[in-house]
């Protein structure tokens, strides 16, 4: 069976991180790829093919991303890890590019290395953030046990592949002190089509916020770091004005994650670039998973 290689995904000042398996993809089933983020203690898993292109100054790989109950579309943190892992492995000291291919887009990838350091960033896509209310909001609020005076104006549902609900609270103490009816939360998300909440705290004047993404939907019912759920917050807040941003997750479970995301507003719309400081964690042999 292949080797596995875990990478602490949008670590934190050094510490912390997304425990995440990256893989050299094989003739797995689905069945399989979803088995493997349980086999490694990890709550994603993303696969890695290369792509034969005519650029041969620019890599290009395909990315599939898993967790126990399926495949999604898109995930940041996983595509931190994948980046990460790539630049050790082809660019020695120098910084990485390359072209990555997911299900529904192909986009560029990026890693800054500075000594031991790894900075990936990337382009999550076109996001266009739309109001949340009824029914949905009161719904997935009351599951979180917030009532409607706790909740300050500005809840949205944003895609960067598949939807999800950006909540924001009062303060990060209301947010460290949320405890989710995880039943009622994901029937609310099914409900609704949604991939789960993303709960964030007001931005300081810097930008700097923290966060928790619920998503029993997917099989995480919290998520040590969800950048592409970020990235929906960089966009709903630069209608606003806010250039950058930098949120704090996962103190909660003990793995101190941030994630930045900055957003440039043009012609095309909002211009997005999402990343996250990644290291090697350690490397395991998959057991047999038939």
């Amino acid at each position: 069976m292949p080797e596995v290689t875990i990478v602490d995904a949008c670590r934190r000042q050094g510490q912390g991180g997304s425990p995440t398996a990256v893989v050299d993809d094989a003739p797995f089933t689905d069945a399989e790829r979803r088995r493997i983020p349980a086999v490694t203690g990890t709550s994603h898993a993303v696969f890695i093919t290369a792509v034969d292109g005519e650029d041969q100054a620019r890599p290009s790989y395909r990315l599939r991303f898993f967790t126990g109950e399926g495949e999604l579309p898109a995930c940041g943190h996983g595509t931190v890890a994948a980046l990460a892992l790539l630049a050790l492995r082809y660019s020695g000291d120098a910084d990485y590019r390359a072209a990555l291919h997911t299900t529904s887009r192909v986009f560029e990838g990026w890693v800054k290395r500075e000594h031991d350091d790894l900075t990936a960033t990337f382009d999550p896509g076109t996001i266009s953030p739309r109001d949340a209310g009824e029914p949905e909001l009161p719904a997935i609020a009351t599951a979180l046990g917030l009532t409607s005076e706790a909740l300050p104006d500005g809840a949205c549902v944003a895609s960067p592949g598949r939807p999800r609900l950006l909540l924001p609270v009062r303060s990060r103490t209301v947010l460290a002190e949320l405890r989710p009816d995880f039943t009622a939360l994901r029937h609310a998300c099914d409900r609704y089509g949604l991939l789960g909440c993303y709960a964030y705290s007001i931005p300081d004047a810097d930008g700097r916020a923290a966060a928790r993404m619920f998503a029993p939907s997917i099989g995480v019912p919290e998520d040590v770091a969800n950048a592409n759920s970020t990235a929906c917050l960089a966009a709903y807040l630069a209608d606003q004005g806010v250039t950058g941003i930098a949120v704090d997750m996962g103190d909660h479970l003990g793995h101190p994650s941030t994630i930045t995301a900055n957003a440039q507003r043009s012609a095309s719309g909002t211009l997005i670039r999402l990343g996250g400081a990644a290291q090697i964690a350690r490397a395991v042999r998959l057991p047999r998973l038939g």
